[in-house]
């Protein structure tokens, strides 16, 4: 689902007059997409639009890449396999593998 909205005379995109607007907008537009696909609007799921919403401006400022996200992702997530409920999870060497 695509959202389209009036653009202010001669502006060629969305224009902004501080940077919390349009990640408030980013934000907004992703869980407005992730209804549309059939959201079911569970508890985390709005920390889960957050987290899409956040990767997705990291990768668009050029901060990183979608590879290189996923690679800390499955990291993170081999961490957390490893680490017992309750406790730190911490990154190694090899959960990147």
């Amino acid at each position: 689902m695509t959202m389209t909205l009036p653009l202010p005379p001669g502006a060629a995109e969305a224009v902004f007059a501080e940077p919390w607007p349009a990640h408030a907008f980013a934000l907004a537009g992703q869980i407005a997409a992730a209804q549309a696909e059939g959201d079911a609007d569970q508890t985390d799921t709005y920390y889960r639009h957050w987290l899409t919403t956040l990767e997705r401006l990291v990768v668009a400022k050029g901060a990183s890449s979608e590879a290189e996200l996923e690679v800390h992702r499955l990291a993170w997530d081999h961490a957390a396999d490893r680490a017992p409920h309750g406790q730190p999870i911490e990154l190694r060497p090899d959960d990147f593998r």
